[in-house]
Formats: C-alpha cells, sequence, structure tokens
C-alpha cells in the first residue's frame, strides 16, 4: 500500500475559543515538523470576534470548516472504471466487461454521466426475444456490425446507420426471395451471385456477404448505384445471424432515469442504507462539479478508512465535531477534567491541569526540541492570555502564566496593551444578533440525565455586558427549550472587576444557582463576586449541586 492521502485532522471544539484554534494550528504544525504524515488544522465552528483579531493581527488563516468527520465517499476506494461513448456495441461492452472484471459500465459524455449498462443488462437482451426489425430501432451504427462480425466494408461508409428495415436471411432461391424481401433491409447471405443480385435490386439497405466470400466487380458497381452497403464477413451464415444483434449500440439498452449516484461528499453512514435497499453491485461516484469519476460498490465499504483525528482543548462527546464516533481519534491534549469520550482503542491521552491547553502545547514544543517561531508564539500566547483573562481566572497557574511571559518575548508583545486590544475586538458584539452572542462561546454539559448548557461573554466594560444583558434576556425566554437542554445559563464576566452575572432559564435553574452559591437572584441574575471560570468555578459547583 502506498501513503495514505487522507491527512490527519487537528480540530478543536464546537463554538471554538481563541484557545482550541491557536492550540489546533500549533499543533498541526509541530506534528508536521516531527513526523512525515500530514497535519491540518480544522475548525468546528464558525470563529468569534477576538480569535477573527488574533489571526488577522498576526496574519494567519483561519483553518478551514469542517461540520462533520465521519467517513465520506472521498475516503474510500473509489474505481476509477471508465466511462464509454452510448454508441458502442453491446459486443464491445461485453468485452469491456471482461477486460475490465466490472459488471457495470458508465455511460458517459464529456465527464457528464449519461446511464448505466451492466451484464445482466446485456444478458437480458441476449435473451429477450427481439422482432427482425429491433437492429433498425436501435439506429445501429455500420461501424458496429462491422466490428461484431469481424468484417469490413466493401461498398459504402462504416459511418452510416440502419435506422430501418428487417434484417432476414437469404436462404431460399432468388424467385422467393423477391417475395418477401423489402425496401431498406439488410440481408444476410453467401457467395450465390443471383442472391446477391436480387436483394441489391429489390433495394436492400445493406447485404452481409458470409464466410469471406468475393464479391464480383459488377455486384459492387450495382451496390453503389443503389445505395446499398456491402458488408463481407469471414464467418459463416448462422454465427453472423447469432452476432447480429450484438452490434446494436448501449444506448437502446441503458438505463437513463432513476439512476441512483453518490457524491464524493456524501457520508457513508447515509449511502449504506441506499446500497441495502437498492442491490446494484456498482453505483457511480460524482465531484462537486456533477462529473462522473468513478464506481463504488458495498465492497468498498468493508475495508474503508476513517478519517484520523487528534482532539485538543476538549474531550467531551457534546462538544466534539459531528461525526466523532465514525472517526478514529488517535490523539486528545486537553485541560479540562475527564469528561464523556469513548475510543475503541487506546490513544494518546494528555491531560494537565493548567489554565489553558496552548500551555501544553508548548511545553510539547519543547519536549520535541522544537523552536517556536515568531507567529507561532504570538498565537500561543493570545490562547493563554484569553483562557486566563489575563491571569485573572482561577484556572491560571504559575506555569501559564510563565509560558506565556515567554511566548510574549519570542513574539515581541506587550501583554498588557495586547491583551486589551484582544478583549475589546471580542466583545465588539454590536452588529451581533443576540443568537450569535449567545453561541459564540456556548457548551451542553450533562449529568444524572440532566443536561444544561452555559454560555460566556468576557468584557472590560461593564457598560457593554450591560448593554449585552438587555438582548440576551428577551432571547433566553423565548428561545431556551429550542436549545435541547433543561437549563440555559449565560455568564457575563467583568475582567476588571472579576465578577460575573449570571443570567439563568429553565426548570429549576434557579434554585440549582441558590444551592450552589448560597445566593438570592436579583433582578432575573445572579452576581458571583470572584467567579470568572465556567470550568473551574461555575461547572464543578453546578455538578456537585446535582450530585447532592
Amino acid at each position: 500500500m502506498g501513503e495514505r492521502k487522507t491527512p490527519i485532522i487537528v480540530i478543536g471544539h464546537k463554538n471554538p475559543d481563541t484557545d482550541s484554534i491557536c492550540s489546533a494550528i500549533a499543533y498541526a504544525n509541530l506534528k508536521k515538523t516531527i513526523s512525515k504524515e500530514n497535519y491540518v488544522a480544522r475548525r468546528a465552528g464558525q470563529l468569534n470576534e477576538e480569535t477573527q483579531y488574533v489571526l488577522s493581527r498576526f496574519g494567519v488563516k483561519a483553518p478551514e470548516y469542517i461540520a462533520d468527520v465521519g467517513t465520506q465517499v472521498k475516503d474510500i476506494e473509489i474505481r476509477e472504471t471508465k466511462g464509454v461513448t452510448r454508441d458502442i456495441s453491446l459486443k464491445k461492452a461485453w468485452t469491456l466487461m471482461k477486460d475490465r472484471n466490472v459488471v457495470t459500465l458508465p455511460i458517459t459524455r464529456q465527464k457528464e454521466l449519461e446511464g448505466l449498462i451492466t451484464i445482466g443488462d446485456i444478458a437480458t437482451s441476449y435473451m429477450d426475444v427481439y422482432d427482425s426489425r429491433i437492429l433498425g430501432r436501435a439506429n445501429t451504427c455500420y461501424q458496429n456490425i462491422v466490428e461484431t462480425l469481424d468484417g469490413n466494408v466493401i461498398v459504402g461508409s462504416a459511418d452510416a446507420y440502419f435506422t430501418e428495415g428487417k434484417v432476414l436471411i437469404a436462404a431460399a432461391n432468388p424467385d422467393l426471395m423477391e417475395s418477401y424481401i423489402e425496401k431498406n433491409d439488410l440481408v444476410i447471405l453467401g457467395n450465390r451471385y443471383e442472391s446477391q443480385l436480387c436483394a441489391i435490386e429489390m433495394n436492400a439497405a445493406c447485404i452481409v456477404v458470409c464466410e469471406g466470400a468475393p464479391v464480383s466487380l459488377t455486384i459492387k458497381k450495382l451496390a453503389e448505384e443503389h445505395g446499398c452497403t456491402v458488408i463481407s464477413s469471414p464467418h459463416d451464415t448462422y454465427t453472423v445471424a447469432r452476432l447480429i444483434n450484438q452490434s446494436m449500440p448501449i444506448s437502446y439498452f441503458m438505463r437513463t432515469e432513476n439512476l441512483i449516484t453518490f457524491h464524493t461528499d456524501d457520508f457513508t453512514e447515509t449511502i449504506k442504507d441506499v446500497m441495502a435497499k437498492k442491490r446494484h453491485r456498482d453505483f457511480p461516484v460524482l465531484n462537486k462539479k456533477g462529473d462522473y469519476i468513478g464506481m463504488i460498490s458495498r465492497r468498498n465499504l468493508l475495508n474503508m478508512a476513517k478519517k484520523r483525528i487528534i482532539l485538543v482543548d476538549h474531550n467531551e462527546r457534546s462538544q466534539a465535531v459531528d461525526g466523532i464516533e465514525n472517526a478514529e481519534i488517535l490523539e486528545i491534549i486537553d485541560h479540562h477534567r475527564i469528561g464523556s469520550l469513548e475510543t475503541i482503542s487506546p490513544v494518546f491521552f494528555r491531560n494537565q491541569p493548567l489554565g489553558c491547553t496552548a500551555t501544553i502545547i508548548y511545553e510539547m514544543y519543547q519536549e520535541a526540541g522544537v523552536s517556536v517561531d515568531k507567529v507561532t508564539a504570538s498565537l500561543l500566547c493570545a490562547a493563554i492570555i484569553s483562557d486566563t483573562l489575563m491571569y485573572r481566572s482561577p484556572t491560571c497557574t504559575q506555569k501559564d502564566k510563565d509560558t506565556a511571559e515567554a511566548l510574549a518575548k519570542i513574539a515581541e508583545l506587550d501583554v498588557e496593551e495586547f491583551a486589551r486590544d484582544m478583549f475589546k475586538a471580542g466583545s465588539n458584539l454590536s452588529s451581533k444578533s443576540p443568537e450569535e452572542i449567545f453561541y459564540q462561546d456556548f457548551k451542553k454539559f450533562s449529568i444524572n440525565d440532566i443536561s444544561f448548557g452555559v454560555g460566556q461573554i468576557n468584557s472590560m466594560s461593564d457598560t457593554e455586558l450591560s448593554q449585552i444583558k438587555k438582548r440576551l434576556v428577551p432571547y433566553m425566554e423565548n428561545s431556551w427549550q429550542s436549545h435541547g437542554v433543561s437549563m440555559i445559563f449565560f455568564m457575563l464576566t467583568d475582567i476588571v472587576k472579576e465578577s460575573t452575572e449570571l443570567i439563568y432559564m429553565g426548570n429549576n435553574a434557579s434554585d440549582l444557582i441558590m444551592g450552589a452559591f448560597n445566593l438570592t437572584p436579583e433582578d432575573g441574575s445572579f452576581i458571583l463576586p470572584g467567579v470568572v471560570s465556567r470550568k473551574k468555578q461555575l461547572i464543578p459547583s453546578i455538578m456537585s449541586t446535582m450530585q447532592q
């Protein structure tokens, strides 16, 4: 087997924050440096304003968006069965199938799929009883007849078509032949001069002379005068009669309607059901442009290679990109609690109690002996400042701070100045809808069959947070039941004051927070002094209360 073409995807969680994006980019670059494999950074959601600012400031292209990492048609082996034109003969199609060891031929025109013909269709054409006019109705090219009969054209053009009349064998004497040969017929005959002459004089469209019998100059001249095509075949009359229907074009038998085709971006989990219901041997595959590129069968799904994934900054199933259950997880690099994600086989799992995944990534650069360039240092530094709220979050450790300061030196950044600019860009939400604000940094959690979601916005301006609250509360009141959770919360975190105003919605949401923090709500929200971290302060308190 050759080297696999599909890259290994390094990806963060849904509703990605600066840490998940920057860590994915930096880790993909590290893996490419120390490995021969191709690693690419991807994102599982839309970028928030803060992350967009960071990438734009340091001239880094945003990772491509990927909605689902399930196996797609383009990930499996597509058999490149070359398309054929609609005018080839049944015999040629049969020969091609044997030579290529396939049972289905795609009929194409300039990469566009026109139809399909299967070995079953050809077998049916041989077994079905057709009347003697089928060759004309099928609009058969003389070239097909010549190829099928291993013959050659003595008079006429191989590019002409037999379009009407019947096929018959001249087995009787000329007097009797005159009674059943009609204009435009195709007559199969032998070396008898009288029979050849009679067929031409009766205005036959074509005569097929069997057993390679010579054709006299008189017959040739007479055929030219009457516009009669003369074909010579080395086969005997019986063989010619048996073969001639195989000269019909496949266009007469091919399937053109209700074709079942797949696209390269289709997911295999979806096409499995279609394949099971339609017992075809092969299915055509089209690319994004709609061009035919090859065929697949159920057999191709047996040994299909799953997408290979490295997860950063999460290990919760609910936060992972869609289709993760159908992917092969190779590694997980994270700094959160151990979540609900399961793997089929053992994986490299690095989880450290730090304030940011980027801190772990920088440590892995050092362990691998790979120097961090200025751009990568800028991204990792931005991630740490963002995730630790510029060292104010209780999740921040001394190692996070030391790492950020070391990276800032490489990146030549003033941490405080950069942090102000970054947080300001991240909280510039005036043009966003309440729904976009809500989902900018939203995560789902579950415990004891109860699910809840928590969103968060950080700002250095309490005025801006107040304005966001006015827009979010009506949205949450009208839509909380559509989020698929029992309760929803939203943290309006003031970085300067190091506190959070928590707004909530859902059954028992208020009682849950009262029990967790021993506080009373004011005007539909809770003020949580000193609480700035969703991961380390809010979620553990909520889950502890729910378990009790």
